[in-house]
Parts: structure tokens; C-alpha cells; sequence
């Protein structure tokens, strides 16, 4: 469904992807894992239009969508969420992920009953007069989750959606994203929690320094020795292979 060939992306001196290839198989939940500053936010940003790729390539369903602006990518069917969620303060959660159905239907009316649908799905059908101001960091999370939903993606980019959560928050939000991949949504996800990378993903990949340095299932990944010693420490790797 998404193939990623080769793609860099420098900042003046800095490269911060550097040849990264990857691929997601639609009805796969894939996680992309790194320590800081690997460079996995600017693969995101790259993939999803934001950033626009020096070298490489990425495909959706075969089509070449290297450097289209987030706008046509996101009509074409991949959506990404920001880890420093930014919501509209001054409206409610109904408007806010109004903003996102609107790409799927310019009727007031039928965008209103999408967003409802999707609060549901996202476990926010009761904050839906909330406005986005009084959000609590778990709130700000769902409604990312529920606006980039809202504009009916195939493919879903999640960068750190459990960034900031409490462990009772976290079971929650892995419960949801399960929800959204069984509804037939393929998601691709940044994270840094290790137990939700093992609850969720049937494939993992490592970025560090900006390259890729491995690829295989959760437990593969923590018996790499180049991954354990570049990233997860042995005490996360002994949680990837529970």
C-alpha cells in the first residue's frame, strides 16, 4: 500500500533521513521506532507532504506521490497527527473534527454526522459541546486521532499519539487504534512506548541517525544487538519479547 524508496532529506549540513525505505501492507499496523532525534518525525513529515524529499521516492496503491502538497496526499487517502496537538481552542470538539469531514463532504450536515460518528468511534461522543481549550492532554490526543480520521483515510500516520499519557490512558488509546485498524484503516505509527509497539504491531521498523538499521516483528527487533545497543537498552527489549 505505501512504499517509501530511498528517501533523504537534509537541513543545511544536517541530514536528518538519510535512504530510508520502508513498506506497509494495507490491514498492517506497523510502528517506526528510534531513539530521539533519529530523524522518524522528518520520515513522517516527508512521506506525508510537509516535507518535501531531496532524494527517494514514496508510492500509495502505485501512484508516485513524492512531494504533492499534504492537501492532495491526504485526498488521496493518508492522513497524518502531529505529537504537539493543536486543536481550535475556541470551538467545540464537534467543530474541530468538522474542520477534517469537510473533506469528505462539504454539507454542513453530513460533515455533523460524520464528526459524530467518528467521536464514537475515538471514545469522545460525550465532549462533543466541549470546547478544545478544556481538553485534557488525553482529550488533545483523541481529537488528533478523531480529526485526521474524519477526512476518511485509508492509511494513518500516528506520530506519538501516547506521548504524555498515564499508563490507564495509554490501554485506552491502544484499545481505539485497534478499533480503527479492525474497521479496515492501515496505520503506520511513531512510538516510544514499547508496550503499546508490542500490543499493536505485527511489524517494526528501527531508524537511527537517520538510516534504517532494521525491520522484523517486535521480538526479532529486541534480539537485534545492533537495535538494542542503538536504541532500546535491555530493559525495553525484554518487554518486546514478552
Amino acid at each position: 500500500m505505501l512504499e517509501v524508496r530511498e528517501l533523504s532529506k537534509s537541513f543545511g549540513g544536517l541530514k536528518a533521513v538519510d535512504k530510508a525505505s520502508l513498506d506497509v501492507r494495507q490491514g498492517e499496523i506497523v510502528a517506526l521506532i528510534g531513539p530521539n532525534g533519529a530523524g522518524k518525525t522528518t520520515l513522517f513529515a516527508a512521506i506525508a507532504g510537509f516535507h518535501r524529499p531531496d532524494t527517494g521516492r514514496v508510492a500509495l496503491d502505485g501512484r508516485d506521490i513524492t512531494g504533492l502538497p499534504p492537501h492532495k496526499i491526504c485526498a488521496a487517502g493518508m492522513v497524518r497527527t502531529f505529537q504537539i496537538t493543536q486543536p481550535f481552542a475556541k470551538i467545540s470538539v464537534r467543530d474541530n473534527i468538522m474542520v477534517g469531514a469537510y473533506l469528505a463532504s462539504p454539507d454542513r450536515g453530513l460533515a455533523r454526522k460524520l464528526a459524530e460518528a467518528v467521536a464514537a468511534q475515538v471514545g469522545m461522543e460525550d465532549q462533543l459541546d466541549q470546547m478544545g481549550a478544556d481538553l485534557t492532554v488525553a482529550g488533545r490526543k483523541r481529537l488528533e486521532l478523531a480529526r485526521a480520521l474524519a477526512t476518511g483515510p485509508r492509511l494513518l500516520l500516528l506520530d506519538e499519539v501516547m506521548a504524555g499519557l498515564n499508563p490507564s490512558e495509554i490501554v485506552d488509546i491502544v484499545a481505539v487504534i485497534k478499533g480503527i485498524a479492525k474497521a479496515g484503516v492501515t496505520v503506520l505509527l511513531i512510538e516510544h512506548v514499547m508496550q503499546a509497539v508490542t500490543s499493536l504491531a505485527e511489524r517494526v521498523y528501527v531508524l537511527n541517525q537517520g538510516r534504517m538499521i532494521a525491520e522484523g516483528t517486535p521480538a526479532g527487533i529486541a534480539n537485534n544487538p545492533e537495535v538494542v545497543e542503538a536504541y532500546l537498552g535491555h530493559g525495553a527489549a525484554k518487554v518486546l519479547r514478552a
